[in-house]
């Protein structure tokens, strides 16, 4: 992997990452696209995957700011039961890292088929969140946290977008538009850092060599650069969005990509 193919990579994690498109769809396609071998990226992977995190952190430090506040008055607040919700929502991505890593991990490597037919059902959820009217609620209860966070546990599948289904999740529960964005974003933080802590783990007992997969330093410089930059670009962007309800077009756009994919995989095949 050279620095113009870093960049690109990095780019696309960054912008799909919060974008409802599939992060993980859309790199499997570049990597694809590029002959790279996503395996032997590991590094590079939790590089992108890190930066994107930290984007999250600066785009939303006034809200990070405002939990760990309320957290720290050690009283039953807001703040609390945001915090508590946001743990919810991590138990059923949790049970599928501990408990089924290999098998997702497997999944990941079989090609494009996959990742278009994931990409047609992230449309689908998209479409009918949108034309859906349910009764609007004020805030997030901790049911619709698990339940939410049962889809982001689903999202682990290559083309079907994280942000994509919590997001249209939550709209089908009822949840706000201004709030789902805002906490989409938020209860991602722990499980990629979990993540990313594990497959760190992983690369210390494989040696430098084996992880880095002929990534240059230079060129996972540049990949983390460009996933933060354009992260935060695309997190910002991404809640303003939400908030005006225009996932519709996002929905087009992961068909047209997805029934690509589908093609380009059984040509593969």
């Amino acid at each position: 992997m050279n620095e113009l193919e870093a960049a690109l990579l990095g780019i696309i994690q960054g912008l799909t990452e919060y974008l409802p498109v599939s992060s993980s769809g859309h790199l499997t396609i570049g990597a694809n696209l590029f002959g790279i071998n996503g395996e032997d990226n590991l590094a590079f992977t939790v590089a992108v995957h890190v930066a994107t995190v930290l984007s999250t952190i600066v785009i939303l430090w006034k809200e990070i700011a405002w939990l760990f506040k309320g957290l720290f008055k050690m009283q039953w607040n807001e703040e609390t039961k945001y915090v508590v919700n946001i743990i919810i929502s991590m138990i059923p991505v949790g049970i599928v890292g501990l408990f089924f890593k290999d098998q997702v991990e497997e999944i990941f490597g079989s090609g494009l088929l996959i990742v278009g037919l994931m990409l047609l059902l992230t449309a689908a959820l998209l479409a009918f969140s949108y034309y859906a009217k349910p009764r609007q609620k004020d805030k997030i209860s901790p049911r619709d946290a698990f339940i939410i966070g049962l889809a982001q546990a689903c999202a682990v599948m290559p083309g079907l977008s994280r942000s994509g289904s919590t997001i249209a999740t939550g709209l089908l529960l009822g949840n706000r538009k201004d709030k789902l964005a805002q906490f989409s974003f938020l209860m991602v933080i722990p499980p990629i850092l979990g993540e990313a802590l594990l497959d760190i783990i992983k690369m210390s007992k494989e040696g430098t060599e084996a992880v880095m997969g002929g990534v240059s330093m230079s060129a996972l410089a540049v990949g983390f650069a460009c996933a933060f930059a354009f992260g935060c670009i695309a997190c910002k962007w991404m809640i303003n969005i939400v908030k005006k309800g225009k996932l519709i077009y996002f929905a087009y756009y992961c068909f047209i990509v997805g029934v690509l994919a589908i093609i380009y995989g059984l040509n593969q095949a």
